[in-house]
């Protein structure tokens, strides 16, 4: 009775901040509970008494980008010093995200790079914000990719981008399948990255694409 009369405390709690953070973490608490009870677990044993609020807050910090705009990030334009056809990469930016298909995490890194234009650039760190921008939501890693892609096109209208994911993820090597080594790899290329097969070539071979 203690327990139940805590959790409905520490519930009523949680709802109160979901209005600021945007997600409902009673919500998902209760749901949790309901998953523990379909498992056939006793939710009130002292092991399981704060999973729920457990969950719901981790899942807050791995979908924490829905609340967040690419833009927020690459509207933050630097001048280049020595305007030209110098290329931007920025390499091994790791981050999780979640598929959206089992809600289980996938995690990698990712290799953007782009071919400045009108003289300017954006941070290093606003790159590397934008994956997890991207990541931190309910995904696919081929919208991953191109959303990464597209964002750097439409705040930064650089001549080219290219954008390559590399993940392992969780629902191929935990279930199903059961493929410990397998590796997705995917790729996003604007502009002149997109139709010069030289230079895109490359690009590839600075990330170090294949080795």
């Amino acid at each position: 009775m203690a327990g139940e009369a805590f959790r409905v405390v520490a519930l009523a709690d949680r709802q109160a901040d979901a209005g600021e953070a945007g997600i409902d973490l009673g919500r998902i608490e209760r749901g949790v509970r309901e998953i523990l009870l379909g498992l056939g677990e006793d939710v009130d044993r002292e092991g399981l008494l704060e999973t729920p609020a457990r969950v719901a807050r981790a899942y807050r910090e791995l979908v924490k980008g829905m609340e967040e705009e690419a833009g927020d990030h690459l509207s933050r334009v630097f001048p280049q010093e020595h305007a030209g056809d110098d290329l931007v990469m920025l390499r091994n930016i790791a981050f999780v995200s979640l598929c959206e298909h089992h809600m289980l995490p996938f995690t990698g890194v990712a290799h953007v790079a782009y071919l400045p234009s009108h003289g300017r650039v954006t941070g290093l760190s606003k790159l590397a914000r934008t994956v997890d921008v991207f990541a931190r939501r309910l995904q696919m890693q081929e919208r991953l990719t191109a959303q990464v892609a597209d964002a750097l096109v439409e705040h930064l209208d650089p001549r080219g981008v290219a954008v390559v994911v590399e993940a392992e993820h969780s629902c191929l090597r935990l279930r199903g399948a059961q493929k410990d080594e397998a590796r997705m790899l995917t790729t996003a290329f604007r502009g002149a990255l997109e139709h010069d097969r030289t230079l895109r070539a490359e690009v590839l071979s600075l990330m170090g694409v294949g080795r």
